[in-house]
This record gives structure tokens, sequence and C-alpha cells, in this order.
């Protein structure tokens, strides 16, 4: 089992949605714990550690540190959005 942490700015996001989307992310995120690999995620092309994984009509970005059992979920946003993918590039 893997522990969650999440960006302030991933809380403050999803607190602004429908309490219906709240809940697609919140599971999604909880499922990480048990499997950080799902068979819907994939790596970001030159980003290697960071993958995205698909809840509903979002995105969740995220990295896993296998060796201390970590999920780190850095971003939230709308898939047909293009703008996830800017924010993540000005942050790293």
């Amino acid at each position: 089992m893997y522990d969650i942490r999440l960006e302030i700015r991933v809380g403050k996001f999803i607190k602004t949605l429908p309490l219906k989307h709240q809940k697609q992310i919140t599971e999604k995120i909880q499922s990480l714990r048990e499997n950080p690999s799902p068979h819907d995620s994939k790596n970001l092309q030159g980003y290697a550690p960071y993958k995205r994984g698909d809840s509903g009509e979002y995105r969740v970005i995220y990295a896993t540190n296998e060796t201390q059992k970590i999920v780190d979920i850095f971003l939230v946003g709308r898939r047909n959005d293009k703008n996830v993918y800017a924010v993540f590039k000005r942050l790293f």
C-alpha cells in the first residue's frame, strides 16, 4: 500500500468542483494507493517519472516513489484542456 501526498493546489482545485466530480477524482486518487500504475495510466513524454491517469473528464498527473512507497499528486485538470500540460511544464 502506498501513501498519497497531494500538492496544495490539487486540494484547492478539487474543492471548486461539483460533488460528483470531487468524488470521482478522490476515488481515482485513492485507487492509486493500491495500484499506482493502473492500465489507463501513461508516462508523460519528456517527463519520465511522471504519469497521467484519467478520472471522468479530468486528468491526474502524479509521480511514484517506489522506494518510499509514495504517490505524489501534482496536478489535476480537465482532459480536454491543454492548459493542464502548460501548467505542469511551468512547474517543472
